[in-house]
């Protein structure tokens, strides 16, 4: 059986699922497609995904067609969940870009592009939609080869656009396709009104393709005909290189030229072993591993999903050698054995066991005790591990509570394991606000996970805004006497400490320096004035946030040879920091992030003003790839906040940041 491992990715409404759903009626697979619009597609198998009728996380169809597996990754367009297209353009051999035949290039489709790109991984173009009106092929691969270069490459030429599609024509075989009610007309001809345009396009696209054969150019130079099926050679051969990228058109819902892109993945799409061999970790070195069936046993589990069945399943791409059910493998990030029970095939939500799998292919299982999306599962004694592509910075956060009573220990297990399926999404407790934060790729992304945690786990939530973690700091030195004294007869209470307070430089700390002459305090009491202070640090000052950075040094004391204890000490040390904040005042400290901004170069005047406005200090620019331009600035975490969906409204989502912490300094 040849296996093709295919990702349809592109901008959101592009039409990927419809392009799924008729893929899967020409193979035979389905003996109607879904509808996206009926919620009855196979791809879209999460209920989020069919009450927004938009697909939310990655999908996987495997069946056969002929004598080929296909493994169908269907990813998400939304560019917050554009984690889950990473995924698949790790573990796919070839990736079908989706365009609109009417909105041409969207931004998800150039992000997708460059991603693809970087990796050397074959594309082609499906322009979709040729039925719609407005739809223009001309137009769209005009626009496609602007933004990609001249490797892009029509191999066919619709016939009609908009109402007036009926078929396609073949520019290397020049026979025409026509598609009416289902059945397909294959003709020897080009139809008239097209004849011209053919013609042109036929022969720019026949010296492009003898390009990547020597002997086929110095033969066409000599004036020899070249074949079919020689360009047909030379066309696979620079798809697999990743140094030509075909376009082809249809409809989708009208399974207009559908088949034609199937044979195409079939007959013209590397195989797993065509395409590099997968880079892996080994022993703490680089390593290259043949994609052979006789390798080592290497399976890298690219995602997990719950199903409320039969609990978590793992999808996995064999990289390397055979695997059989009931095998046992170790997870290379937990060093625990992992049985593989019933080896499955999947379609959507629907799987079927069987018996073993090859490398190159793609399967699940359920029962396993202990993986994660990114997990590697080797032999006993191999150290082979992949390394986790994927690393989408969180970029929107939202605090969460649970609205039940006891409902705490419940909370942080469910965000656990959905961290544990979705490696964009993060939950965490901030040690300083208190709070549990989600964070995500956007506000989208935020607000689908907490659907899910109410659907799987029963869990409701109250949402806030996630705190700024600011502090505190002394404005001044001062010098100030803390006294605490307790008498109720008995043993009383009594400790003096004069305490010298100084501010220091960001990110000194606490320092505390016993100057005490003459035993005012005994030696073994003086480390009980320090705790106190620290401790009335922790608490807060004027405003409520955190101390900072304070040196304090105690000049003198008074103690009782009864009555003085560590407590007292304690309480004196705190008393006298009380009374330095009321003297001398406090200023506020804020968290500033490090921030860079890529945005197309036209928009860099809007992204510079922007942050200007949220208090930022503009660093520098730098120029960067395919007209683009990094800006970089130091900007207040409490102005970023509601950044991601603002800067993506202002650069209408062609714009991407990250922000790590650099510093605190003083609020204004």
């Amino acid at each position: 059986m040849r296996i093709r491992n295919v990702a349809l990715v592109g901008h959101q409404g592009n039409g990927k699922t419809s392009l799924a759903e008729a893929l899967l009626f020409a193979a035979g697979v389905v003996s109607r497609p879904g509808r996206i619009e009926n919620g009855n597609t196979t791809l879209d198998t999460q209920p989020e995904e069919r009450e927004r009728a938009q697909s939310l996380t990655l999908g996987l169809a495997s069946f056969d067609s002929d004598d080929y597996r296909i493994n169908l990754l269907d990813t998400p367009g939304y560019i917050d969940f554009a984690g889950d297209a990473d995924i698949a353009l790790q573990v796919a051999d070839m990736a079908v870009f989706v365009v609109d035949g009417v909105s041409g290039l969207q931004v998800s489709d150039e992000m997708m592009w460059a991603i693809a790109a970087e990796r050397s991984i074959p594309r082609l173009i499906f322009v979709n939609k040729m039925d719609k009106d407005r739809a223009s092929f001309d137009a769209t691969v005009e626009d496609v080869r602007a933004h990609f270069g001249q490797g892009v490459e029509p191999i066919e030429l619709p016939v009609g656009e908009a109402r007036a599609f009926t078929g396609v024509c073949d520019l290397l075989t020049e026979h025409t396709f026509f598609y009416d009610t289902g059945t397909t007309v294959e003709r020897d001809e080009v139809p008239p009104q097209i004849a011209e345009h053919e013609r042109a396009e036929h022969e720019h696209l026949v010296e492009d393709v003898i390009q990547i054969e020597d002997e086929l150019v110095a033969r066409y130079l000599d004036g020899e005909n070249i074949t079919v099926a020689e360009l047909d050679r030379a066309l696979r051969s620079g798809f697999a290189n990743a140094s030509l990228w075909p376009v082809l058109c249809g409809s989708a819902t009208e399974m207009i030229a559908v088949d034609r892109l199937l044979d195409f993945i079939c007959r013209l799409g590397p195989s797993p072993d065509d395409v590099p061999p997968r880079t892996l970790e080994k022993a703490g070195r680089t390593v290259q591993l043949p994609c052979t069936a006789d390798g080592p046993t290497i399976a890298y589990v690219f995602k997990t999903q719950t199903d409320e069945y039969v609990g978590q399943v793992a999808l996995m791409k064999l990289l390397s050698g055979t695997l059989h059910a009931d095998d046992v493998l170790i997870n290379q990030r937990t060093g625990n054995k992992e049985r593989v029970h019933n080896l499955l095939t999947v379609l959507g939500s629907k799987t079927t066991s069987v018996g073993v799998a090859s490398a190159g292919d793609m399967v699940a299982a359920i029962k396993l005790s202990d993986v994660a999306t990114g997990d590697t599962l080797a032999p006993a004694g191999s150290t082979f591990q992949v390394h986790q592509l994927v690393n989408t910075q969180p970029v929107y956060g939202i605090a969460v509570t649970p609205q039940r009573t006891g409902d705490e220990e419940k909370l942080a297990t469910a965000l656990a394991e959905m961290v544990r399926d979705d490696p964009t999404l993060h939950a965490d407790r901030d040690q300083e606000t208190h709070q549990l934060v989600i964070r995500g790729s956007g506000d989208m992304h935020v607000q689908v996970a907490l659907t899910r945690l109410h659907r799987r786990f029963g869990i409701s939530v109250n949402t806030e805004p996630v705190k700024v973690a600011y502090r505190e700091t002394l404005a001044e030195a001062v010098q100030a006497e803390g006294r605490h004294k307790k008498q109720s007869g008995g043993h009383g209470q009594f400790g003096v400490a004069t305490v010298r307070f100084e501010p220091l430089p960001r990110d000194s700390g606490f320092e505390f320096v016993d100057e005490t002459r003459g035993g005012v305090i005994p030696k073994s009491l003086i480390p009980a004035v320090g705790k106190g202070i620290a401790e009335s640090m922790a608490r807060g000052g004027r405003e409520g946030y955190p101390l900072v950075d304070i040196r304090a040094t105690v000049v003198d004391g008074k103690h009782h040879s009864v009555d003085s204890d560590e407590f007292s000490f304690k309480m004196a040390g705190a008393l006298a920091l009380k009374e330095a904040i009321e003297r001398g005042g406090t200023k506020v400290l804020e968290p500033i992030f490090h921030v860079e901004v890529t945005v197309p170069d036209a928009l860099q005047g809007d992204v510079l003003a922007d942050l200007a406005r949220r208090r930022g200090q503009i660093e520098g620019t730098e120029p960067g790839d395919n007209g683009t331009t990094a800006v970089i600035a130091s900007v207040p975490q409490g102005e970023l906040l509601d950044y991601a969906v603002a800067m993506r409204s202002m650069t209408h989502g062609r714009g991407q940041f990250t922000a790590t912490f650099a510093r605190y300094q003083e609020r204004p």
